[in-house]
């Protein structure tokens, strides 16, 4: 049986970030920056101006992401946090904010390749939702791709709606054919509404750093 084990991403790891991405940058470059910096920005940083702005957030204290270990080796990301950090998501007409309570986003996912179709993203979805729980987090929602069309593994990169179906999540809005938006509601533990605010400050300090970058 593999041991599996997640971990957020701090400074300590990103050793291991850089490790999973590989040259590429997960996927052409992009860093898990897409959802955080408008279109120009986020194109004209693609490569190792990404790398050193996701580096910067990892440095800031706030986990942008969560990382996923198969016997000891780099083998999964799950990149989520307040909806706040994510300015790309309040442009968007497809991931446009269902209502005014305060959300958590999942954005992001990448698998290495010997780990793909196993089920470690719905584990990692998971341990997400247990994780933004702890962090004051009272709902969780994705933005997952629904179609049959055939993609490549790694471009499908915001999650299929199955794996996050099977993660507890129910779709709650959908404005493209092959977009839902989909939730998790979460029961946050007591003492954590303070955390949930320094998050979301600690989200846009960071978001504000990485544009500067």
């Amino acid at each position: 049986m593999a041991r599996i084990e997640f971990h957020p991403a701090t400074t300590e790891r990103w050793p291991d970030v850089e490790k999973l991405f590989g040259p590429r940058g997960a996927c052409a470059g992009c860093w898990c920056m897409w959802a955080r910096l408008p279109r120009a920005e986020f194109h004209a940083g693609v490569g190792d101006k990404n790398r050193r702005a996701l580096k910067r957030i990892v440095g800031s204290g706030e986990p942008p992401g969560l990382l996923a270990y198969v016997n000891g080796e780099p083998a999964g990301w799950c990149g989520f946090g307040p909806r706040a950090a994510y300015p790309r998501l309040e442009n968007s007409k497809i991931m446009a904010p269902v209502d005014d309570r305060p959300a958590w986003s999942v954005v992001c996912f990448f698998v290495a390749r010997p780990f793909r179709r196993q089920g470690l993203s719905v584990r990692l979805l998971r341990e997400a939702a247990r994780q933004a729980a702890a962090r004051g987090a009272t709902i969780l929602e994705g933005y997952p791709t629904d179609t049959r069309a055939k993609a490549g593994d790694a471009f499908v990169w915001t999650g299929l709606a199955s794996a996050f179906e099977r993660a507890g999540f129910r779709e709650v809005a959908r404005r493209s054919r092959t977009r839902p938006i989909m939730r998790r509601l979460l029961r946050a533990p007591r003492r954590a509404g303070a955390h949930a605010r320094a998050a979301v400050g600690g989200a846009r300090r960071a978001r504000a750093g990485a544009a500067r970058g």
